[in-house]
């Protein structure tokens, strides 16, 4: 009985320090680790929007649990940027940035996270793959995969992960699209 008493003494004590330990860990990095959120996401707009003179992730707006990211030149808005995903990755989630003009042409798209195969539905990373959707909008294309009747190029051997890819730009055009005139709020806009 005094061995069992002792080993949960024991067990309790470093349970205990284990937890104020973490505790103290997470306090003493939440800034950095805040502090590198941020420039990855300062990176991913600055690639995906087109030079600006303002900080993006400070002028966003939220709407219906997207967050647009309005990117100005000289006070004029120049640009737009949103995350959009789609769960219909051959390996789940593809999560996508995407930048366009304000009249809702695509200037670039960045694959923020993806899981797809290495060598075959990983090459929508790839920047062959990511051009193909500058200077499209809902009116100037049709948003499927060539092999869907649409006129995106799939990958061989990978046609899920360019879907996913396709259907979270369109599903995030399409919101844009809604939302439009609430995400530039009457700002004077460059087309």
């Amino acid at each position: 009985m005094k061995e069992i008493l002792r080993l949960m003494v024991v067990l309790t004590t470093v349970s205990a320090l284990a937890g104020f330990s973490l505790a103290y860990v997470n306090e003493k990095t939440k800034e950095p680790r805040a502090y590198q959120d941020r420039m990855k996401l300062l990176g991913s707009l600055n690639t995906v929007l087109p030079p600006h003179g303002n900080q993006p992730d400070k002028d966003a707006v939220a709407i219906g649990g997207t967050t647009y990211y309005v990117s100005k030149q000289d006070g004029a808005v120049n640009g737009v940027a949103f995350e959009t995903s789609s769960d219909k990755g051959y390996s789940g989630l593809v999560r996508v940035m995407v930048g366009i003009k304000p009249d809702g042409e695509i200037i670039s798209i960045e694959i923020v996270e993806q899981k797809e195969t290495p060598g075959l539905g990983s090459k929508i990373t790839e920047g062959w793959f990511k051009d193909r959707y500058r200077g499209k909008s809902l009116q100037n294309a049709r948003w499927k995969v060539k092999k869907d009747g649409g006129d995106f190029d799939q990958i061989s051997g990978a046609t899920i992960s360019p879907r996913a890819v396709t259907g979270a730009v369109k599903a995030g055009l399409d919101a844009y699209g809604k939302n439009r005139e609430q995400i530039l709020g009457g700002a004077h806009v460059v087309q």
